[in-house]
């Protein structure tokens, strides 16, 4: 079995499932970032896809602050988080679960949306999937949609990249082995070569940034 399948199978257990969202609301600044990200997204939404969702944080903040949405998708594989997502949304009727690995091409059938976000995740895929996921994203969205990927990204310096693991209390030899991290500026050309406007790293605190970019209303 490759390194890559080990640690995408890893996400299935509930030890590393859990042991991730038992740490991932104590990130500094996390809440910055995600007020920045909820800021971007235009009023008027109705229809959100969450990438990457784990247990549908993201999602529900997006929710909470846009109660026009009609259907909100959580989209995930892991089986444990998606227990933690059904559990958070069971008396929300808007929201739908969607179990899928997005290191696969996303469903055709899931139709296009008006803001697709994704918190913490993308990172996880190879370099070439990250892209290709992006195009599938910018195909997903309807004219004047926004993409939003609150995302760990790589360091400029090895030096940089240990201050980060520093600073959320981890020692960098603890890093997560499916961990794949992309500088931002390669991202941020990538969106722009898909066809994304207005595209920028929104917010960053060391290797935690926001990059979006929207779909033109006219393409």
């Amino acid at each position: 079995m490759s390194t890559e399948d080990t640690s995408k199978s890893e996400w299935q257990t509930k030890k590393h499932a859990f042991k991730y969202l038992s740490r991932a609301h104590k990130l500094p600044h996390r809440t910055e970032g995600e007020r920045v990200l909820l800021e971007q997204i235009p009023q008027g939404v109705e229809r959100v896809l969450d990438l990457g969702a784990g247990d549908g944080r993201l999602l529900s903040l997006v929710l909470a602050i846009n109660p026009q949405i009609k259907e909100g998708v959580v989209l995930d594989f892991s089986d444990p988080m998606l227990i933690r997502a059904k559990s958070r949304f069971q008396d929300d009727k808007r929201v739908r679960i969607v179990r899928h690995d997005f290191s696969l091409p996303l469903p055709k059938d899931l139709g296009c949306f008006d803001a697709i976000v994704s918190s913490l995740a993308i990172h996880h895929l190879t370099h070439e999937r990250k892209r290709q996921l992006y195009t599938e994203v910018f195909n997903h969205l309807n004219p004047g949609g926004i993409f939003c990927n609150f995302e760990h990204v790589s360091s400029a310096t090895e030096r940089l990249h240990r201050k980060f693991f520093l600073a959320i209390g981890q020692m960098p030899e603890s890093e997560d082995p499916s961990n794949k991290l992309l500088d931002v500026e390669t991202q941020l050309g990538w969106l722009r070569e898909i066809g994304f406007v207005d595209v920028d790293c929104y917010w960053k605190w060391l290797e935690i940034a926001l990059l979006a970019g929207f779909k033109p209303t006219v393409c």
